[in-house]
C-alpha cells in the first residue's frame, strides 16, 4: 500500500472516528438537555395555572368551574394533597394512576421520573398557596414525545455527519497528496543517483522535515559525486604513480639483463632502481595507512596527550632537515593543554604538515599551540610563496600535489588522522606570505 494511502487512510479513520464519538456524545446529551428544558417548560405553565387557582378559584365552585378549564387544556396534569396523600383531579387515566401509587411516585417529592410500563413520564410540582394547605399541581410530559426530538436531531446529525465525512475524505486526501508528493519526487531523485545521473539532479519544494530530509539528500548526493570523482581520481593518480617508478625501474632491469650499459651506468641504474623501490615502498604503505585509517576504527588508539610534548617531538625530528635547508623554526604552546589522539598518529600527521612548510619556506616556519574554551588550536605558518588556488580547494585529497611534494598522500594521512579526532583541519595564507594549516581538536577533559 503507498505511503498517500495509508496516510489518508489513517487521517480519515482519526477524523471520522472523532466526528462519530462527538456525535454519540451529543446525541446522548440531547435527550437531558431536552428534558431539563421540559421540566422548566412545566414549571412555567405550572406557576401560571397555580397563580390563577391563588387568584381566581378559591370557593369549591370555583374550584370545579376550574377543573373544566384545566380537562380543555391538552395537558397531563394532577391536582394532589400531599397531606392527606389523595388525588383531588387527573387527566390521567386511572390505572396510571392506581401504578403510580403502588410506586409512592405522588408520595416522593425528589422523584422527577415517572415510569408506566415502558413509557416515561417528566414531572414537575408547584405547591399551591397557602403551603399549608398541602396542594400540589403536578404535570407530566411523555418522553417518548421528546424521543421524537431527538430522533429528528439525530436524521440531522447524520445528514451533517455525512457531509462532514465527505468535505474529511476530500481534504485528507488532499492535504496527504500535497504531503506525499515532495517524497515521490525525491524517490525519483534518487533513482537519478542509483543511475548516477548527478547532473539531472533537481531541486524539490518542500517544507518543514521533508525540506530538511532534501537538504540532507542533495548533501549526500553532492557528497557521493565528490566521492566518485575522488575514487576515479584515486585509481588514475595511483596507477601514474605506480607505473612510473615501475617503468623506470623495468627499464633499467631489462638494459642490465641485455647489457646495454657498461659499468658505471649500470650502478648508476641500480641506484637508481633501489631509489625507485623505496620511493613505491613508501608509496604503498602510505596508500595502506590512509585506507586503514578511513575503514578501520580499530587502527586508532586515542589516549591523552599534551600537545606542548608533542610539538617538541615534532620539532626536534624535523631540525636536522631544516638547518640543512636554512630554516629556522619558530614554535610556542600553552601549558597543559591536552587532546584525545592517538599520540604516533598525531605525530606523524603534524610532522606532514611542518614537513611541508619546511620543503615551500622561504627562510622560517612557525608552529603555535592555543587554547579557547572547549578546542585546541595547532597553527603552523610559513613565509614560502604560498597554497596554489588550482589545487587549494583539493589540498588534502589523494595524490594532489603542490610544487616539490613527494608522494601526494600526506596532506589526506594528516587530514584522515585528524578526523580520527574529531577535530578539523583547514588551510589557507599565512601572514607571512605563504601557506598556513589550522587544525583544530577537542581538549581532553579526563
Amino acid at each position: 500500500m503507498k505511503l498517500q494511502t495509508q496516510l489518508s487512510v489513517a487521517f480519515t479513520t482519526l477524523l471520522l472516528v472523532v466526528m462519530a464519538l462527538v456525535s454519540y456524545v451529543v446525541y446522548s446529551l440531547i435527550l437531558d438537555l431536552l428534558i431539563q428544558d421540559e421540566r422548566r417548560q412545566l414549571e412555567q405553565t405550572g406557576e401560571i395555572l397555580v397563580d390563577i387557582i391563588n387568584q381566581q378559584y378559591s370557593t369549591p365552585r370555583d374550584v370545579e368551574q376550574f377543573y373544566e378549564i384545566l380537562r380543555e387544556q391538552d395537558l397531563q396534569m394532577l391536582l394532589y394533597n400531599h397531606r392527606q396523600d389523595v388525588v383531588l383531579f387527573s387527566t390521567l387515566p386511572t390505572e396510571i394512576l392506581q401504578i403510580f401509587y403502588q410506586r409512592n411516585d405522588f408520595s416522593d417529592a425528589s422523584k422527577q421520573i415517572w415510569e408506566y410500563g415502558k413509557e416515561t413520564f417528566v414531572t414537575s410540582r408547584i405547591t399551591v398557596l397557602p403551603e399549608n394547605s398541602g396542594l400540589e399541581l403536578i404535570l407530566l410530559t411523555s418522553v417518548d414525545d421528546l424521543r421524537q426530538v431527538q430522533q429528528s436531531f439525530l436524521l440531522r446529525l447524520i445528514f451533517v455527519f455525512l457531509i462532514g465525512a465527505s468535505i474529511v475524505v476530500l481534504l485528507t486526501h488532499y492535504l496527504t497528496r500535497k504531503l506525499v508528493t515532495p517524497l515521490t519526487l525525491l524517490k525519483w531523485q534518487l533513482k537519478r543517483i542509483e543511475k548516477r545521473q548527478f547532473n539531472h539532479i533537481e531541486q524539490i519544494k518542500a517544507t518543514g522535515e521533508i525540506k530538511e530530509v532534501a537538504d540532507s539528500f542533495y548533501e549526500m548526493a553532492s557528497e557521493l559525486e565528490r566521492y566518485i570523482h575522488a575514487q576515479q581520481a584515486f585509481f588514475q593518480n595511483a596507477s601514474h604513480e605506480l607505473k612510473t617508478p615501475l617503468m623506470t625501474i623495468q627499464g633499467y632491469a631489462e638494459g642490465i639483463r641485455d647489457g646495454i650499459f657498461d659499468e658505471e651506468e649500470m650502478k648508476k641504474g641500480l641506484e637508481v632502481m633501489v631509489q625507485e623501490v623505496k620511493r613505491l615502498k613508501k608509496i604503498i604503505n602510505e596508500m595502506i595507512l590512509l585506507a586503514k585509517l578511513e575503514s578501520e576504527r580499530a587502527v586508532y588508539e586515542p589516549e591523552k596527550v599534551n600537545l606542548e610534548s608533542l610539538i617538541t617531538l615534532v620539532v626536534d625530528r624535523v631540525m636536522p632537515i631544516a638547518s640543512e635547508k636554512g630554516i629556522t623554526i619558530y614554535h610556542q604552546a600553552e601549558n597543559n593543554v591536552n587532546v584525545f589522539a592517538d599520540k604516533d598518529k598525531m605525530l606523524r600527521a603534524i610532522l606532514n604538515v611542518v614537513m611541508n612548510g619546511i620543503r615551500h619556506a622561504a627562510t622560517k616556519v612557525d608552529i603555535a599551540v592555543s587554547s579557547a574554551g572547549t578546542e585546541a588550536e595547532i597553527i603552523i605558518e610559513d613565509d614560502g610563496k604560498g597554497i596554489d588556488e588550482t589545487v587549494k580547494a583539493h589540498i588534502f585529497h589523494r595524490f594532489v600535489k603542490g610544487k616539490n611534494g613527494e608522494t601526494g598522500l600526506g596532506l589526506a594521512i594528516t587530514r584522515a588522522i585528524v578526523e580520527q579526532s574529531n577535530g578539523k583541519i583547514s588551510a589557507g595564507h599565512s601572514k607571512y606570505g605563504g601557506a598556513k594549516f589550522i587544525i583544530t581538536l577537542p581538549i581532553s577533559k579526563e
